[in-house]
C-alpha cells in the first residue's frame, strides 16, 4: 500500500496544484501569502537545480549519485515536498474552505507517505544516508 501512495503522491499533489488553481485559490492580497508563495515556488528550483545532471528521478527510487547534502538538502532532506506542502496550505488556509483543507490534508498524507517510502529506499540503497538524515530534518528546518 505504501508503495502505491508512493507513486501517486506526485499525482496526487499536481492534481491539487492544478484544482486550487483553478477554483481561484492562489489569488490573494495578502502580502503575507504571496510571499509564502514565492518561498515555496523558489524553494522548489533551488531543490530542483541542487540536484547533479541525471540525478533527478520522477518516482521514488534513487540515482546512484550518492546522498545529496547542497543546496537547501542541508538543511532538510525533502525540500521539493517543503516547498510542495506550503504552497498547498497556504492556498487552502488563505481560502479557508472544508475542501481547500481536505485537498491540503490528503497531500499531506500522500506526501508523508511517499516520504517514509523514500526514506526506507534511499536508506538502504545509499552508504551515508542514515548518518545524513540523522543530522538532517525531513521538512522543516531545526523542527521536523
Amino acid at each position: 500500500m505504501l508503495k502505491v501512495v508512493a507513486y501517486a503522491a506526485p499525482v496526487v499533489t499536481l492534481a491539487a496544484v492544478v484544482v486550487l488553481g483553478l477554483t481561484g485559490s492562489f489569488t490573494t492580497g495578502s502580502p503575507l501569502a504571496v510571499a509564502l508563495y514565492l518561498t515555496a515556488l523558489g524553494l522548489a528550483v533551488w531543490a530542483r537545480v541542487s540536484f547533479p545532471l541525471g540525478a533527478f528521478r520522477g518516482g521514488p527510487s534513487p540515482a546512484a549519485t550518492g546522498v545529496i547534502t547542497n543546496g537547501p538538502y542541508r538543511y532538510v532532506r525533502h525540500p521539493m515536498y517543503s516547498a510542495a506542502l506550503l504552497l498547498i496550505w497556504t492556498a487552502s488556509l488563505v481560502h479557508l474552505e472544508w475542501w481547500t483543507v481536505a485537498i491540503a490534508v490528503v497531500v499531506t498524507a500522500t506526501a508523508a507517505g511517499r516520504m517514509v517510502w523514500e526514506e526506507r529506499l534511499l536508506r538502504s540503497a545509499l552508504s551515508g544516508y542514515a548518518e545524513y538524515a540523522a543530522s538532517t530534518r525531513a521538512i522543516i528546518p531545526f523542527v521536523l
